[in-house]
C-alpha cells in the first residue's frame, strides 16, 4: 500500500511542477503580447499626434492667409 501511496504522490508533484511551469510560460507569453500591443499603442499615438499637428498647420489662419497672400502675388 505505501509503495502505490508513494507512487500518487510523485505523480501529483510531477503534475503540479508541469502546471507551474506551463503556467509560468502561459505568463510570459502573455506578458510578450501585452508589450507589443504597448509599443504599437504608443506608435500609433505619435503617429496621430502629428497628423493633428499637420491638421493644425492647414488650419491655422496665419497659414492659410499666407497661402493666400502667395496665391495673389502670382
Amino acid at each position: 500500500m505505501s509503495k502505490g501511496y508513494f507512487v500518487f504522490v510523485i505523480f501529483c508533484v510531477t503534475s503540479i511542477l508541469l502546471f507551474a511551469v506551463y503556467l509560468r510560460s502561459e505568463r510570459n507569453r502573455i506578458f510578450y503580447k501585452f508589450s507589443i500591443c504597448k509599443s504599437e499603442q504608443s506608435r500609433l499615438k505619435q503617429q496621430l499626434g502629428k497628423k493633428q499637428l499637420q491638421l493644425e498647420g492647414i488650419i491655422n489662419p496665419a497659414a492659410i492667409s499666407g497661402s493666400l497672400e502667395e496665391q495673389s502675388d502670382e
